[in-house]
């Protein structure tokens, strides 16, 4: 600045007059920053079961091999974000081939207020 004053000046001015304390934050009223997430992109991700194989196993396993998992036909899926089991539920076909997940079970611990 022309007076050999910078912004930083000011502040430190401004804050030692006021008593020592840091000028209160205006906070955004409550829902605005979720907002700006909403379009963020989330990987999901739809599991059928699992199962532990030694790598001895892994190695043999070969095209036409079937690996068998923890869960028995028909049991739900599990819908996993970061990791963490967020709902359930049943595999339904979506036309065209493709298969999706018709939710049966939301979490608790993901529910809001709950």
């Amino acid at each position: 600045m022309a007076d050999g004053l910078e912004i930083k000046d000011i502040d430190e001015a401004a804050e030692a007059a006021a008593g020592g304390a840091a000028p209160a934050q205006v906070e955004e009223p409550e829902g605005r920053n979720i907002d700006a997430m909403m379009g963020v992109n989330m990987d999901v991700q739809i599991v059928l079961g699992s199962t532990k194989l030694p790598i001895s196993q892994l190695l043999k396993l070969s095209r036409g091999s079937v690996v068998e998992l923890n869960r028995k036909i028909g049991s739900p899926v599990d819908v996993m974000i970061n990791n963490r089991t967020v709902a359930r539920g049943e595999l339904v076909s979506t036309g065209d081939n493709n298969v999706g997940v018709s939710l049966t079970e939301i979490v608790k611990q993901f529910v809001p207020g709950t």
